[in-house]
């Protein structure tokens, strides 16, 4: 690692470590009052791809998930050993204060649930790409859920309160690839280490079929998948594989909005929302809500049983309303602010599957199987004019390892014929992009992991060779 390298690695954790702490100190005070008996517990919480809750179990000295479930703080991936940012597990300890762990598991039976995590990141560009290099990155993120039911008796209420910061460099400009290697660490904004709100999200269950939400909330949670999902943290790192980056022209990363899930047997089969055109991570949203349009999105997710093992079908759509007159800046799709012909209104439509081929008879949430993405847009104002995605992944095979999981996963993003003409200018030659991406997660306890990561990536501009990635991310759930 480069001397300044170093530097400014040990000055990004020091403040991580002290934001992460400030925040634990601040919470474990403000709610050590909280004492409401608890109630009957309601089936029901936020669903479909603004879903916040799933349902987590302890099975021996592991956690694991089960990402078809809802009810708790959820967990990256369907039975992949100890939960990550959006759930540390029933029961888990208030780890940096331990004199507080009884308290904590006390808010939690009472309806107050806290999940963080620090995620780092440390990746070099080997061969290829833009440049040669090694960088260290981070991603913090602090997130509270409230059951209003079991703290003040209003069933079926409930408050998600989410709290993100980044620090340190990601490698993902170096690659000279579109789509970012490692998302997670460049969100919630490319340019700030400040801490953002990207959730204050309510939700009220008028049944156990039906849920209404609103308020801010963000949206690396849509076009679930059991397989390659996960916010970037324990699965697939790279953004290509985490989400449909089809959608991300039409559906901003935080903003505010609001819309309803119908559940079938606990589990969210068709969302609709309505959202602000526009991302306001940088401030609550409400002076700009609606000023440069509405954007639309819903998406139909149903459970399947091919070959005798569960799996899902989802399909959805996108739609904004506003006027496109360039490539905005986006830390989800690595593009600079290209003057694009003007155009009013933008969609997209995306399908992905994953389907379960092998479980482990003694415990269900254990497996392996594939996913398969696709997905279309527009192309007048969106810079991927169709993407492809495949792969496989989940519960490591081997025996002595049931708390590890692993995936291999491929892409391919088409540039927009529409579009490639005003990114040509800028950048010379420029084609479709690709890549392969391998990763091996390895659990070390409840909640730490550690994951090295390998990946070939095929970078759109023609000038740059074909970049060879390798890295470790190390996440610790508190």
């Amino acid at each position: 690692m480069k001397m300044h390298h170093r530097r400014r690695f040990l000055v990004e954790l020091q403040d991580s470590l002290r934001i992460a702490s400030t925040l634990g100190i601040g919470a474990c005070a403000v709610f050590a009052s909280v004492g409401a008996q608890a109630q009957e517990p309601v089936r029901v919480s936020l669903a479909g791809h603004m879903a916040t809750t799933e349902d987590c179990t302890e099975n021996g000295d592991t956690t694991t998930c089960d990402a078809n479930a809802l009810g708790k703080p959820s967990c990256d991936g369907a039975g992949q050993g100890a939960c990550d940012s959006l759930g540390s597990g029933s029961g888990s300890d208030c780890l940096l204060f331990p004199g507080l762990a009884a308290k904590r598991k006390e808010w939690e039976q009472n309806g107050l649930a806290f999940q963080n995590n620090l995620t780092q990141f440390y990746f070099g560009n080997t061969a290829g790409g833009a440049e040669r290099d090694f960088r260290y990155a981070g991603h913090g993120d602090y997130l509270a859920n409230f059951d209003f039911g079991k703290l003040i008796g209003k069933q079926g209420a409930f408050l998600k309160l989410r709290a993100e910061h980044r620090f340190g460099e990601t490698i993902n400009d170096a690659a000279g690839v579109v789509l970012p290697p490692t998302i997670a660490g460049d969100l919630p904004v490319l340019d700030s280490t400040n801490l953002y709100l990207t959730n204050c999200l309510f939700t009220q269950a008028l049944s156990e079929s039906f849920v209404l939400y609103a308020g801010k909330l963000d949206t690396l949670d849509g076009d679930m998948n059991a397989f390659a999902h996960g916010r970037g943290i324990r699965q697939f790192s790279n953004g290509a594989l985490i989400a449909n980056p089809i959608a991300l022209r039409t559906i901003p990363y935080s903003t505010l909005g609001t819309g309803m899930a119908f559940l079938m047997e606990g589990e969210p089969w068709l969302i609709f929302n309505v959202l602000n055109a526009t991302d306001t991570t940088r401030t609550a949203g409400f002076d700009q809500l609606f000023n440069d349009g509405v954007a639309l999105a819903t998406e139909m997710r149903v459970p399947t049983n091919f070959f005798g093992k569960p799996g899902h079908q989802l399909i959805a759509g996108t739609w904004n309303s506003r006027e496109f007159s360039a490539l905005d800046q986006d830390p989800r799709i690595l593009f600079p602010n290209v003057p694009i012909t003007k155009q009013s209104g933008s969609w997209s439509l995306y399908w992905n599957c994953d389907q379960y081929l092998v479980t482990d008879s003694s415990n269900p949430k254990r497996g392996w199987g594939y996913f398969g993405r696709a997905g279309i847009a527009d192309q007048g104002t969106n810079p991927i004019g169709y993407f492809l995605s495949s792969g496989i992944g989940g519960s490591s095979p081997l025996q002595t390892r049931p708390s590890d999981s692993f995936g291999v996963g491929y892409y391919y993003a088409a540039t927009s014929n529409d579009i490639a003409p005003f990114i040509n200018t800028i950048f010379g030659g420029f084609t479709d992009g690709q890549g392969v991406e391998m990763f091996y997660n390895i659990a070390t306890g409840k909640r730490l992991t550690i994951t090295p990561d390998l990946q070939v990536l095929v970078p759109s501009r023609e000038k740059f060779d074909t970049a060879l990635l390798v890295g470790l991310r190390a996440n610790y759930n508190f």
